[in-house]
């Protein structure tokens, strides 16, 4: 939980039985912490979290806007929804696609 401290990410009041939680479960966190915009909440416990960054073109010596869409897991004692900016961490595959999971909401 040292990564915590780092982050100024709080642990979520409720409790959850989830394996694949980073709080109450045993996935660790490791790599990159990213943040951005929940813009999907349709699957059960996995959001897709859109990411916009800039990358430099050396040609044009101009930046271009990008984004990236990440799916996370969501656990359910964060709950996060469509709209909610929040913070990911990688951690190890958890599913096909999901390598990230949410730590928490941005206020």
């Amino acid at each position: 939980m040292s990564f915590l401290k780092d982050l100024n990410v709080s642990p979520p009041e409720t409790k959850c039985s989830d394996k694949k939680c980073p709080f109450h479960g045993n996935v660790r966190i490791r790599g990159s912490v990213l943040e951005g915009v929940v813009v999907s909440d349709r699957m059960r416990n996995t959001v897709i979290v859109m990411r916009e960054y800039l990358q430099y073109v050396q040609k044009y010596k101009r930046y271009m806007r990008k984004r990236s869409r990440i799916p996370s897991h969501n656990p359910p004692c964060i709950a996060a929804r469509t709209g909610d900016r929040v913070i990911i961490g990688e951690s190890r595959p958890l599913s096909k696609t999901v390598h990230f999971v949410v730590l928490g909401k941005v206020k």
